[in-house]
């Protein structure tokens, strides 16, 4: 069991120096907690602003008092996930030291060993934690809302963690079938003709979708599911006319819908479904970009019951950091 170091016999001021213990039991899991050329603990080192230096089963933390505190709970906590059978890699790190940041998370960063977290999805190939504090009411609201609407830049998961949740249902069997749709808008290039039958042209559209399912199901899985329906990826324009029951339906690069396919798509929501809507406003590719369907749908639907919007900003990317700062880079002052 790991043990919570030893606090300091007086309290700490802000700003003083301390120095932490942490002592873990199964030395033979430090190597995966470190990392290797340990570059889990510099990795926490760079972004807390202390040092870390381990002899044994033993971890100490020198540094500013609250910095000390965080990074010794991140150590914890990593520590805790990796004797639960979770893997940990640098997303993992970034977004538990993002997390640490926030108390009103405690419950979900610093759980034990034989808790499970209290936020989680489980698929097939993994359990899968929230990786920002943006993805808690996130997670929260894909299992308990009917409509959910999630809006923020590239890199905050919010693509990924509405396929995990679909996958999870599905195999549950809350729900018969998962429904992936993307809009086929050209990202500013101009592909022309495509060879080969609708599957081989509309696929490069939705080949974000098909990885997202990968990391969540057995490849063999995935496919046997699309062959027989349980799973199908199509272009929004294969929406018209449906009524879709019993389904989990996302729909990706909402950005890139009119006015009227949005309307035609959430219209679509049949009995037992949950619709999830994901996109950033900020990356319309249409023509005229204040048509977009996504942001005319939330200034519409926001506040009506059954249905949630979530959030999303550069703080919350979770791809790696430095996509946050080209966020800001392009978003900020003068931008």
């Amino acid at each position: 069991m790991s043990k919570r170091p030893l606090t300091a016999s007086t309290p700490a001021e802000p700003g003083d120096r301390v120095r932490l213990t942490a002592e873990f039991e199964r030395t033979q899991l430090l190597g995966i907690l470190f990392g290797e050329f340990d570059r889990n603990l510099v990795g926490i080192e760079n972004r807390l602003g202390v040092y870390i230096s381990a002899r044994g089963n033993r971890v100490q933390i020198e540094g500013e008092a609250e910095a000390a505190a965080r990074a010794r709970d991140v150590l914890v906590d990593l520590y805790n996930r990796i004797e639960q059978g979770q893997e940990v890699d640098a997303g993992m790190v970034d977004g538990v030291i993002a997390m640490s940041a926030q108390p009103t998370l405690a419950g979900i960063i610093r759980h034990d060993k034989d808790e499970a977290p209290t936020v989680m999805i489980r698929t097939r190939k993994k359990t899968i934690v929230p990786r920002a504090p943006s993805q808690v009411p996130y997670m929260k609201a894909l299992a308990r809302d009917d409509v959910i609407f999630a809006l923020g830049p590239a890199g905050t998961g919010k693509t990924y963690l509405a396929v995990a949740q679909a996958v999870a249902q599905l195999i549950t069997g809350s729900v018969q079938r998962l429904i992936l749709s993307r809009p086929a808008v050209e990202a500013g290039e101009k592909l022309g003709f495509l060879p080969g039958d609708m599957k081989e042209k509309v696929d490069p559209y939705l080949r974000p979708l098909y990885d997202a399912l990968h990391d969540c199901l057995p490849a063999e899985q995935v496919e046997r599911r699309i062959a027989s329906g349980e799973i199908e990826i199509a272009p929004l324009a294969f929406m018209r006319g449906r009524t879709l029951a019993d389904a989990f339906v996302i729909l990706d690069e909402a950005q890139n819908t009119t006015i009227p396919q949005m309307k035609m798509f959430l219209t679509r929501f049949g009995v037992n479904s949950r619709m999830v809507v994901c996109g950033d406003p900020k990356q319309v590719d249409l023509p005229i970009p204040a048509s977009s369907g996504l942001a005319d749908a939330v200034n519409r639907l926001e506040g009506v019951e059954g249905i949630n919007v979530s959030y999303f900003t550069s703080a919350d990317v979770v791809r790696h950091p430095i996509v946050g700062r080209i966020v800001d880079a392009y978003e900020g002052p003068g931008a």
